[in-house]
């Protein structure tokens, strides 16, 4: 008689520990994976965050492709005519990427 029963010897305890412990960790980065996706807050304002900075570097490339190529009386002329439009120009554009980013994650669902 063998000890084995005809099938397989028993595998070592240390490597069964070992993996039960990769298995564990694998479940934990699945369950924060998981728990990361799920969380709709933190992505859309990680999305806001995104599409920000998309505006932002855009609206300086612009802003440093327009200025050094018009001569000096042309330059600060619209805002010497509209003294607060640049803010009001900055949070259309906000809310209008806000509204964008909105409209992305409703139609994701």
């Amino acid at each position: 008689m063998t000890d084995t029963n005809g099938s397989k010897a028993k595998p070592d305890l240390v490597a069964l520990r070992a993996e039960i412990q990769r298995t564990r960790a694998d479940l934990g980065e699945t369950v924060q994976a998981l728990a990361a996706r799920a969380d709709v807050k933190a992505r859309a304002r990680e999305q806001v965050e995104h599409a920000r900075q998309r505006v932002l570097t855009r609206a300086a490339a612009v802003t440093g492709r327009i200025t050094p190529n018009h001569p000096s009386p042309v330059r600060g002329t619209a805002t010497r005519a509209l003294p607060g439009a640049a803010p009001v120009v900055l949070l259309a554009v906000g809310l209008a990427a806000v509204a964008g980013v909105i409209l992305i994650v409703r139609g994701r669902r």
